[in-house]
């Protein structure tokens, strides 16, 4: 698999790629109701049994598509031999990230003599992000910039027994207790009818 960088004034391959991101788990104009409520779904090419369609319960078609989702933080691209993380010929083929490891026109040396021998320990930071960092990387929102002065903020302390929170949050005025969860209401567009 090959990741390759569209470029910002590059709006067809841009679309082209917010597209093929955003395009659902299953092609819905290939799935119907059925009048007995169950779902129909018309395969693109048959199958050598020669079957052209497939017919769910509601229900059943929403545990296959679930069995498609991978486990909260699976790494989906798996290197093996000198690529994989362990290995300790790693850095020797990988080339450095860090700025002094590329030239002027940003590409990494992976062939220079003065490289890291394979038993030394590599320098390479992980990406841990503050919360911080990853709220203005995601959402351009700076929660250390002051509202009032728009001055930097820091961080005093972190708050971890949490018999000390409802305490603070007494003094401070705040409410304790989060706000009660609204029961889901199913909605007219429901696959599910009575």
């Amino acid at each position: 698999m090959h990741a390759e960088p569209v470029p910002a004034h590059d709006r067809m391959r841009l679309e082209r790629l917010c597209r093929y991101t955003c395009r659902p788990p299953v092609a819905t104009e290939r799935l119907s109701l059925l009048p007995d409520s169950r779902l129909l779904y018309r395969l693109k090419r048959r199958w050598r049994d020669g079957t052209s369609h497939v017919i769910f319960e509601p229900l059943e078609l929403v545990e296959q598509l679930a069995a498609l989702v991978p486990p909260p933080q699976f790494n989906l691209v798996r290197y093996h031999g000198v690529l994989a993380a362990g290995s300790a010929w790693r850095p020797l083929i990988v080339p450095d990230s860090g700025p002094d490891s590329a030239d002027s026109s940003g590409l990494a040396h992976s062939n220079c003599p003065e490289r890291k021998q394979p038993s030394e320990k590599s320098g390479c930071r992980p990406r841990n992000y503050s919360w911080a960092e990853l709220m203005r990387r995601v959402w351009e929102l700076d929660v250390l910039e002051c509202p009032r002065c728009k001055g930097r903020m820091r961080i005093l302390c972190a708050i971890h027994p949490p018999e000390a929170i409802p305490k603070i949050l007494e003094w401070l005025g705040l409410p304790t207790r989060p706000p009660p969860l609204a029961p889901a209401v199913p909605g007219e567009d429901s696959l599910y009818y009575s």
